[in-house]
């Protein structure tokens, strides 16, 4: 039996997200795990159409969603990848209430000091927002 039966990987679809993506491979090979990927589109669009949302973030995010599943995949670790729309704390724990899993992996450091502020509001938040156990990488 698995501790972690499902992992719940927040990425930024930024290389930044490297670090979290190798830690996790190990961890969901070793555990037994499913993974799941989930990006939340933060632009324009995305805040305002949702899941209608359209354009170059979306379709990046898309693509980059895809080549990290695939990776999980090959891997021999089963993945699903989804995007999700708007603020991206109120987006991740919302997944966490809705779908449940056993952990919350995510990478707290970013490319510029704003992005960092951004990414490590997120985290807190999230982390003061649900039950499961959160697992923080800074990224390289």
């Amino acid at each position: 039996m698995s501790l972690y039966k499902t992992i719940l990987v927040t990425l930024e679809c930024t290389p930044t997200d490297r670090a979290i993506i190798e830690h996790i491979k190990l961890l969901a090979s070793a555990m037994q795990s499913r993974v799941v990927l989930l990006h939340v589109a933060t632009g324009v669009p995305a805040k305002y159409h949702r899941t209608d949302a359209a354009g170059k973030e979306v379709e990046e995010s898309k693509a980059f969603l895809g080549r990290a599943r695939d990776e999980f995949t090959a891997a021999g670790i089963p993945t699903e990848a989804q995007l999700a729309y708007g603020e991206p704390a109120k987006e991740i724990v919302n997944w966490v209430q809705q779908n449940g899993c056993d952990l919350v992996a995510m990478s707290t450091h970013g490319h510029q000091l704003i992005a960092d502020l951004v990414l490590g509001t997120t985290a807190i938040r999230v982390q003061h927002s649900i039950r499961v156990p959160v697992l923080l990488l800074r990224a390289k």
